[in-house]
């Protein structure tokens, strides 16, 4: 094992998908976690898996873990096509096949059994109840985090997971923006279960990611998640020692709009229960497609839940210390092309990859150097490509200009 001792702070899908991959390169890891239990706060439902997700978890997970999460994963097809909200088609896209990953490279999860599947193997690695206060660079280089509850963990390098509200870029980089989108979201779900064991939906609208645009760029997306086998079958026959929660077929259904769009301010939108979520949402699509209010109104009134939309603002290149940071902490981005935890994941292998080589000899300050430029690259190309799709789609505020 490398004398290379790594922090994490933030638990999410990133932060657990690094921890995976350098606790299967012998490297010395702790992931601490603000949230008190693995499944705390509802952070959506559906993930697209695209051929950069399913590559880095393909790097950093074990052979058996990968395969449990390519057996739990739904095989939708390529197509993210758009509709009117009377189910006229827009626009037809299907996306490029990888004959070579799992559902030729488009994969749709569950998040929670996503993240049950990236906790295997880290119980000992992975301290919850662990909110980040700051952390100090000491004179020999290394990093003190210090956390609400009095304690501190000392390491070599610090990696800010913890998502949108990060903790750590406000100390580390206070210029970097994050700024509300202009948009609201309600996440529900639509069971799949006994004599509702399919959608009212035609088959054309369950692709790998539907949106439907109404008046006045209100939005509804539709995205199917189904099960080849369950779950007890899934890890009985691969991975025993991975506990996946039990979970049922299900459509993702995902209600958007400006906020301006709503009758209430956020303090009221947020308040709300699922039942009167539903309600709202019905409300607004009022006169929308019978077989689109149908499947509203089959939501799970307890699994809707609101969302504000946020993204980064791209900043330019800061200097390189022990600490960095990943995913949603550094590039979080509207959902509008469905990239962000495969962002994040990316972030995860590569790295896991630049840490490898600082653990071989690489001076770490050089090897942190170049995942930031690499990272920097791919993750703020994908800020603005989702601020341009969500802008001109359904109304997300335009990108402000780039920091210097």
């Amino acid at each position: 094992m490398s004398d290379l001792h790594v922090i994490i702070v933030g638990g999410g899908l990133g932060g657990l998908a690094l921890a995976q991959g350098l606790h299967q390169a012998g490297i010395s890891v702790a992931v601490y976690e603000k949230d008190p239990i693995p499944a705390f706060r509802n952070q959506g439902y559906r993930i697209r898996i695209n051929p950069d997700g399913i590559t880095a978890l393909k790097a950093v997970l074990t052979p058996s873990a990968f395969e449990v999460f390519a057996a739990t994963a739904g095989t939708p097809g390529p197509r993210m096509d758009t509709f009117d909200h009377q189910l006229n088609l827009l626009h037809a896209q299907e996306l490029p096949p990888f004959p070579d990953l799992p559902g030729g490279g488009n994969l749709a999860v569950n998040r929670m059994t996503l993240r049950q599947i990236l906790l295997s193997g880290l119980e000992k690695t992975v301290h919850y109840g662990a909110r980040l206060t700051h952390y100090d660079i000491n004179v020999s280089g290394s990093v003190t985090a210090h956390f609400a509850d009095g304690t501190s963990a000392r390491g070599d390098v610090l990696i800010g997971a913890d998502g949108v509200n990060s903790a750590v870029r406000k100390q580390y980089l206070p210029k970097a923006r994050v700024v509300d989108a202009g948009l609201r979201l309600l996440y529900g779900k639509v069971r799949f279960t006994g004599d509702e064991a399919r959608s009212p939906l035609p088959p054309e609208l369950l692709g790998l990611w539907t949106t439907v645009v109404g008046p006045q760029r209100r939005f509804v997306g539709l995205a199917p998640v189904q099960y080849r086998e369950p779950m007890h079958q899934v890890t009985a026959r691969l991975a025993p020692g991975v506990e996946l929660s039990d979970d049922s077929d299900y459509l993702a259904c995902v209600f958007g709009a400006r906020r301006e769009q709503f009758p209430c301010g956020d303090a009221e939108l947020f308040a709300m229960s699922g039942a009167q979520l539903q309600a709202l949402t019905l409300s607004l699509v009022e006169g929308w497609h019978p077989q689109l209010i149908e499947t509203v109104a089959r939501q799970d009134p307890a699994s809707i839940f609101p969302v504000s939309v946020r993204t980064s603002i791209p900043i330019a290149a800061w200097e390189t210390t022990a600490v960095t940071l990943l995913g949603d902490a550094i590039h979080v981005m509207s959902p509008a092309i469905g990239v962000g935890a495969n962002t994040a994941l990316r972030d995860a292998r590569v790295l896991t990859d630049r840490l490898l080589q600082a653990a071989g000899g690489r001076p770490l300050a050089e090897a942190l150097h170049a995942y930031e430029d690499e990272m920097r690259g791919y993750g703020f190309d994908a800020v603005r490509d989702s601020a341009a799709r969500g802008h001109r789609l359904v109304g997300q505020d335009p990108l402000p200009t780039p920091q210097a």
